[in-house]
């Protein structure tokens, strides 16, 4: 997950970048054999980010922060003035630039600060300062756009070829302006709509306030005797449990505590999709949908050709949990509780700490070339990460890149597991991205989309996986990797797509006029739950009582985004196995995606690479990818090696 380059509030996933050199990498790729005991490294790897980088002390950040303040205070004053000439328009503009860049450096400090510890006050404090000063940027500039339009497109194109600076840095973003001028409203109406960002972000809040602080989890206890609270980090460990009796008390207590406040949720998700669908209608988008697709100038038929797609690839599902059901030896109704366990158990799990982490990384992503993984050894280098948990520390992991000048930062909560592993090369795909974009780009096109941000960390994951199936110990040990690689694709692919299916859904029931309860949407969630897990088919049996699982979802209050982690994926699955098999090409295509940054809208960068991701072969790339894992399975257990 990265941080976004976005402020305001809810800011928060994206990705980081820059260069190194790697001479002796390959003499330390475990001489084909992945060991967690692999030759300790000479120096101990930095597991604690310097935030010195950013600003020497919290009171130059503070020192920055009134500066700034004052800055976007004084952006105020260019309005009315866009039309004086092209230098006027270039200063305007860079003025504006130079606040947003020194904005984003307040708030990455002001938010890695506050995540090194949620316990101190002082640090959550700095961050909502910060939103607040990003709210208030978007107001002091919300005339910015209504006034490039009563220029028109003649007068803002002339301006652009008197001036190379005004093409060199913002010709993306004024075509941006232009292409959204039949969505842009007067600029009093944009500053109303800029103002009232944080009351239609309220539902979000309200949902966050629930789930994570006042939601009364309930405990259980399992056969072994432990009492467990099942709130959402119970739930995410004691669904894993290898007693299938502990798993349904654990879904049962669960999604029961969840039933109890459906009709809440289900108002605050209403309100969430009412307040979505009113955006799109005051800006004259045709739905919801085209709204959230407009600003990356994404077609309408990459996310249905997404759902078409996965759809079609069902029965590919329908095997995988066909064969989950017989590993784990069930022989009444797989039940959806029997999703999470791993199918197949080794008697030792290889363990990795962060030297191996570094080690392994750069040895699997060799296909990627010495000048990415010349910018991995940099930042390896570095202290540029929080890697070990810690009390009060956030948790989950994540890259924020946002700070152009300086470079980006990791968080990771590493416990020495195969997912910890694979997390460090996800994030550090992030991270290279954004060095990539930021050493090719201007900082005003160095920002890049999720659409794009997702495919480097997936693809890390996907040559990593093929890494350790490749160099695996034994055959338990190979069968476990495909597995995991088989449970990432379910997670990913299918999981977020069927997410994406019910967010479309809902957001279409409301445009149609029709009421949207918590009871409404468990009917809808349930449905398409168990098309996917194949209910009707007798595949997997789904409990009703699970069909509450929409009220856990935190994505659907981020305005559809989560179908790009599906996207990304497909992507990522075409783009590896082309620079696998194609080579230096292919992987200059992949490297120049990265480099390009925001410099084009995502789709176009994308079939700039080789891929038209509105047609069916990324995704049928991807299902052929899940298929092949599932032959190896079934090949290596006829073998027996």
């Amino acid at each position: 997950m990265r941080e976004l380059k976005r402020i305001p509030a809810a800011g928060t996933v994206r990705r980081v970048p820059v260069a190194a050199v790697v001479a002796a990498l390959m003499g330390l790729a475990f001489a084909g054999t992945v060991r967690a005991a692999a030759p300790a490294a000479a120096t101990a790897p930095a597991t604690m980010w310097d935030l010195t980088d950013l600003y020497a002390t919290p009171e130059n950040w503070t020192a920055a922060f009134e500066r700034n303040k004052a800055e976007v205070e004084g952006l105020a004053s260019f309005k009315g003035t866009l039309g004086q000439g092209s230098a006027q328009l270039l200063r305007a503009l860079e003025t504006m630039s130079a606040a947003r860049q020194e904005l984003y450096r307040l708030f990455v400090y002001a938010g890695l600060k506050a995540d090194e510890d949620r316990r101190v006050a002082l640090n959550q404090e700095r961050r909502q300062q910060i939103q607040a000063l990003g709210t208030r940027y978007d107001e002091a500039t919300s005339w910015l756009v209504p006034e490039l339009l009563v220029l028109g497109e003649t007068q803002v194109r002339a301006f652009i070829a008197e001036q190379p600076q005004l093409k060199a840095r913002f010709d993306h973003y004024l075509d941006d302006v232009l292409r959204a001028a039949p969505h842009t409203l007067g600029q009093e109406a944009e500053s109303v709509l800029a103002a009232a960002g944080t009351v239609l972000a309220q539902p979000s809040s309200i949902y966050g306030q629930i789930a994570d602080a006042e939601l009364p989890f309930p405990k259980v206890t399992l056969s072994d005797g432990t009492e467990a609270t099942i709130n959402q980090a119970g739930y995410t460990r004691y669904r894993e449990s290898a007693n299938r009796a502990d798993r349904k008390k654990v879904f049962d207590a669960f999604w029961s505590k969840w039933q109890e406040y459906q009709g809440t949720l289900g108002a605050t998700l209403n309100t969430k999709v009412q307040g979505q669908v009113f955006a799109a209608r005051v800006r004259k988008h045709g739905s919801a949908l085209d709204a959230a697709l407009f600003t990356d100038n994404i077609p309408q038929a990459v996310y249905r050709q997404l759902v078409t797609q996965a759809n079609a690839a069902l029965p590919v599902l329908h095997r995988y949990l066909r064969m989950r059901k017989r590993l784990l030896g069930i022989t009444d109704d797989l039940g959806y509780h029997d999703i999470y366990p791993p199918m197949f158990a080794i008697a030792s799990e290889p363990r990795f700490g962060v030297a191996d982490s570094q080690r392994i990384t750069l040895a699997a992503l060799a296909p990627l070339g010495e000048p990415y993984l010349a910018s991995l050894q940099r930042g390896f280098a570095a202290n540029w990460m929080n890697v070990l948990p810690s009390e009060g520390k956030a948790s989950g992991a994540y890259m924020n890149g946002s700070a152009y000048a300086v470079h980006p930062y990791l968080l990771l909560n590493h416990n020495d597991s195969f997912s910890s592993l694979s997390t460090f090369a996800h994030e550090w795909g992030h991270a290279v991205h954004s060095m990539l974009a930021n050493a090719a780009q201007p900082f005003d096109k160095a920002d890049y989309a999720t659409f794009t941000a997702e495919t480097a960390s997936i693809g890390n994951e996907m040559l990593l996986s093929d890494y350790m199936v490749r160099n695996a110990r034994t055959r338990d040990e190979k069968i476990f990797y495909l597995g995991e690689a088989l449970e990432s694709i379910r997670g990913t692919f299918f999981r977020q797509t069927q997410f994406a299916e019910f967010e479309l859904a809902i957001h279409e029931e409301v445009e149609q006029g029709r009421p949207l309860s918590g009871a409404r949407l468990t009917e809808m969630y349930c449905g398409i739950l168990k098309r996917y897990y194949g209910d009707a088919e007798g595949v997997t049996k789904i409990d009703p009582g699970y069909c509450i699982e929409w009220a856990f979802i935190p994505h659907f209050y981020r305005n559809f985004y989560v179908y790009q982690y599906a996207t990304s994926m497909a992507g990522a699955a075409m783009l590896t196995s082309s620079i696998v098999s194609g080579g230096a090409p292919a992987r200059e295509r992949f490297l120049n995606l990265l480099r390009a940054g925001g410099s084009d809208y995502p789709y176009e960068l994308y079939k700039r690479a080789g891929i038209d991701m509105a047609s069916p072969e990324p995704y049928q790339a991807l299902v052929a990818r899940m298929t092949r894992i599932m032959d190896e399975i079934e090949r290596l257990e006829r073998s027996g090696g």
